[in-house]
C-alpha cells in the first residue's frame, strides 16, 4: 500500500488516517471544512493510546490533486453516498484497493456495483472520538477496526484482507479480519441502532444519561434482541451475552455523544438510511417483527424534521 487517501477527514477518517501518516505511510487527506487549518497546522490529536502531533499533513481539496492511489479509504457519513463516483472515482487506479469505515447497511454493496466487488472491504470501527476543533480530535476510548471483505469464498479470510489488516496495524491500529463481513455489520448495529438512535429520540442525550435511566435501558435491550432476531433469519446467530457486553462497555465511556446525536444537534443531515432503514427493509424482507424498531425510526424522523423547522 504505497499511497492511501482518506475520503472524508473528519473524526474517524482524521484519527485513522494520522495514525497510518505517523508510521510514514504515504497518506493523502481529501478535506473540506478544516482544509485550510490542516495544511497549515497539520493534525492533533488526544488519544488515549498516545497523544499525535503531525504539523506537516498532505491534503487536498480534490481527488484530481491526490490521483489514482493504492487504496481509498472511505470515512464520511453515509449521507455523502450519492458522491461516490465523482469522488472516489478519480482515486481509482487498476489495482485499487477501496475501505469503507461507515455505519450501516448499504454501502460496500454500493461501493461494489460501480468499482467492482473484488476491491471492496469493509471496516467496522469500534472506538469514541469526537472532532473537538478544525484539525483537533479527542480519541477517548478503543479504536478497533473488523474489516471483512465483500467477495469471500465460504466466510474465508483471503490473502489480500489479510494484507489490509497487516497494514493498519503497521500504523498501530488494532485491526483485526473477519471471514464473514455482513454479520460483522449487523454486530455493529446491535450498538448503533438503539444507542445512536435513543439519543435522538430522547432529544440528545449522551450514552451516560440514556443508561442511567432504567428505562430507557430497559428500551435499549429490547431493541438490541430485534436486531438479534434479524441477524439470526439471515443466517448469522448473536449471543446473547454479546448484548449484555454491548451494555457494560459502554458504561465506562460516561458522557459519550454518538457521531449521530452531534449530526442531530449541530443541524446536519442525519445517517438514517443506513442505520435505521436499511435494516428494517431487510427484517421486513425475511418477515421479522420488529416493533421496537420501527418505533425507534418514527421517533428519529419525527426529531429531524422538528429541528429542520
Amino acid at each position: 500500500m504505497n499511497r492511501i487517501a482518506i475520503v472524508g477527514s473528519g473524526a474517524v477518517g482524521g484519527y485513522y488516517g494520522a495514525r497510518l501518516a505517523e508510521a510514514g505511510l504515504d497518506v493523502h487527506f481529501l478535506l473540506k471544512t478544516d482544509y485550510e487549518y490542516v495544511r497549515n497546522h497539520g493534525w492533533s490529536i488526544e488519544s488515549v493510546d498516545g497523544d499525535i502531533e503531525l504539523p506537516l499533513v498532505k491534503c487536498a481539496k480534490t481527488s484530481e490533486e491526490i490521483g489514482p492511489v493504492d487504496l481509498v479509504i472511505i470515512a464520511w457519513k453515509t449521507t455523502s453516498n450519492v458522491h461516490y463516483q465523482s469522488i472516489v472515482g478519480p482515486l481509482i487506479g487498476e489495482q485499487t484497493e477501496i475501505l469503507s469505515l461507515q455505519n450501516g447497511l448499504g454501502n460496500t454493496e454500493e461501493l461494489a456495483r460501480i468499482f467492482g466487488g473484488w476491491r471492496v472491504f469493509g471496516g467496522l470501527c469500534f472506538v469514541c472520538i469526537n472532532r473537538t476543533t478544525p484539525g483537533h480530535l479527542c480519541h477517548s476510548a478503543s479504536g478497533m477496526i473488523k474489516v471483512g471483505a465483500f467477495e469471500s469464498n465460504a466466510g474465508t479470510v483471503s490473502k489480500r484482507l489479510e494484507a489490509l489488516v497487516e497494514m493498519l496495524r503497521s500504523g498501530g491500529i488494532n485491526a483485526h479480519a473477519v471471514p464473514e463481513l455482513e454479520k460483522a455489520q449487523w454486530m455493529k448495529l446491535v450498538w448503533n441502532i438503539p444507542f445512536n438512535g435513543l439519543a435522538i429520540a430522547e432529544g440528545g442525550l449522551d450514552t451516560e444519561k440514556l443508561l442511567a435511566r432504567p428505562e430507557v435501558e430497559a428500551r435499549i435491550r429490547k431493541i438490541m434482541h430485534e436486531v438479534q432476531a434479524v441477524a439470526e433469519a439471515l443466517g448469522y446467530p448473536i449471543a446473547e451475552d454479546f448484548l449484555d457486553q454491548q451494555i457494560e462497555i459502554t458504561r465506562p465511556m460516561k458522557a459519550y455523544q454518538p457521531s449521530s446525536m452531534i449530526d442531530y444537534m449541530e443541524g446536519r443531515e442525519v445517517e438514517v438510511d443506513a442505520i435505521w432503514r436499511q435494516p428494517l427493509l431487510k427484517a421486513r424482507l425475511l418477515a421479522v417483527k420488529t416493533p421496537e424498531i420501527e418505533r425507534l425510526l418514527g421517533e428519529i424522523e419525527q426529531r429531524v424534521e422538528e429541528r429542520r423547522n
